[in-house]
Formats: structure tokens, C-alpha cells, sequence
């Protein structure tokens, strides 16, 4: 694993799932990592992860957390954007919901998307990139996947995650003259607590939690990951061009767009 002593970095949404995976990896590699999320301070982090409870739809709550980075490190070199919201109450009045066409999806899920989601994700990065621009360096990855390019069952998942994609593009255009890279980046099928809870049998090119981690511990490391911002990657194909594997020491197949 690559070297990330003296970077400091924040996670979002790192309670759990994907955010903890990353959040331990970065921890590995010898990152100062700070952890956000309504429930980090139970997490399963390692020791040295700075734990920083925060509501990512407060405003306040988020000024309050980068004032604290501000303080505590006054540098800024990784932020990864993988706060979000719409997976709750998959169930409701005892049918499932995610599966209904647009016009019978719970209006609270759009909010929650968009909210806990897509706006949390531009909220952070305008704090990080006022921090990363003073430096004129840094990266922004922001956690998307393969629903912003092709139909997924859920009309409302789509839109949000093709803004998540939006937003890096755009984003690092206005951040590239200050070298600032930002990137969209893919998971496959990750065994996150809420994979693993919900009997799923064929896990078999899935990913660990911490196998996105190793990914953006690879772009950390990148000395030239300038080259690649405003692009879209996919966890899986990063591996075998950075040589990372999963805990178990496989890599997973890459999945294109015709496979999801």
C-alpha cells in the first residue's frame, strides 16, 4: 500500500458502508483522516481516525467541521464526498418502494438524495476547494456509480447520481488553473452491512468496503492523478492499473456499462 504520511484527509458519511471502508484505509496508509457522520463516533474506525460527528444537511454543523480542520491542521488534501440519503426506508406500509415507477416514489426520497446527497457533496467541496486552492493542490473524489448513466430502476437514484457526476466535471474545470483534480469514482457490488443484511447469494465479484479504500488510497498516491480529474473511474479497473487487490488478494472483474 502506498505511503500517505503527512496527508490529511476527510471522509463523509463515514459511519458505515463504503465512507468506513475508506476512512480505515486512508487511516492504513498513514493518512490523517478525519470521519464525518451522524453516527461515526460508533463506527468501526481505527483509533487514530479523528471521528467528527456531523449532520452533512446542517449547514452550521458542516461550517463547524472544517473549522475544526481548519484549526486542528490548517492543510487540506483529500476530501472524499460519500455522504448520502434515500436508501432509508426501503419499505413502507409493508411494499417496496425503490422498485416503483417515478410517479409512486415517496416525494421524502428526492429530498434525501438531493439533500443528504448531491447538495452535501457541493457543500463540502466549496469548503475544501477554498482550503485547496490557498495550497494549489488537492483532490476531490466524490462516491457515484454506474445509476447516473444507465436505467436502474429508480428514476430518482439516476438523476441523483448523473448530478454527483455533473458536479465533478464541472467542478474541476473551475479547479483545474489552481490544480485541484476531481473525480467521480465507481464501486461494484460492494458486501456493505446493508448488501450483507439483505441475503444477496452471488457476492462472488463483489468488493469489500475496503477495496474502495485501497482505490482512493491509489489516487492519493498518484502523483500525477491531475490527468485523470473531471473523469469518471471505476474502482475494479483501478486496481489493476494502480496493482492493488482486495483483502483476499483478488481483484474484482471491472464492470462496464452493459453489465450493471
Amino acid at each position: 500500500m502506498a505511503d500517505l504520511k503527512g496527508l490529511v484527509a476527510l471522509v463523509t458519511g463515514a459511519s458505515r458502508g463504503v465512507g468506513r471502508g475508506i476512512a480505515s484505509e486512508l487511516s492504513r496508509a498513514g493518512a490523517t483522516v478525519y470521519a464525518s457522520g451522524r453516527t461515526v463516533h460508533h463506527a468501526h474506525l481505527p483509533d487514530q481516525v479523528v471521528r467528527v460527528q456531523c449532520d452533512h444537511t446542517d449547514d452550521f454543523a458542516v461550517g463547524r467541521l472544517f473549522e475544526k480542520l481548519r484549526t486542528e491542521q490548517a492543510r487540506l488534501d483529500l476530501l472524499v464526498n460519500n455522504a448520502w440519503g434515500g436508501f432509508e426506508r426501503m419499505v413502507e406500509g409493508g411494499r417496496l418502494t425503490w422498485l416503483l415507477p417515478f410517479w409512486d416514489q415517496p416525494r421524502w426520497r428526492w429530498d434525501a438524495m438531493m439533500e443528504a446527497g448531491v447538495r452535501a457533496s457541493f457543500i463540502a467541496s466549496q469548503e475544501a476547494a477554498r482550503v485547496m486552492i490557498q495550497q494549489r493542490r488537492g483532490l476531490i473524489v466524490n462516491i457515484s456509480y454506474w445509476a447516473s448513466q444507465k436505467y436502474m430502476s429508480n428514476v430518482l437514484y439516476g438523476v441523483a447520481k448523473a448530478a454527483t457526476d455533473k458536479l465533478s466535471f464541472d467542478t474541476a474545470l473551475d479547479l483545474r488553473p489552481y490544480k485541484v483534480a476531481v473525480v467521480s469514482l465507481y464501486p461494484g457490488l460492494v458486501r456493505t452491512e446493508s448488501v450483507l443484511a439483505a441475503g444477496i447469494h452471488d457476492l462472488r465479484n463483489s468488493e469489500s468496503p475496503e477495496f474502495i479504500g485501497r482505490a482512493v488510497v491509489a489516487l492519493a498516491a498518484d502523483r500525477n492523478v491531475f490527468t485523470k480529474s473531471g473523469q469518471v473511474h471505476v474502482a475494479a479497473a483501478l486496481a489493476w492499473e494502480y496493482g492493488f487487490t482486495d483483502l483476499d488478494g483478488t481483484r474484482p472483474v471491472p464492470l462496464r456499462l452493459q453489465d450493471v
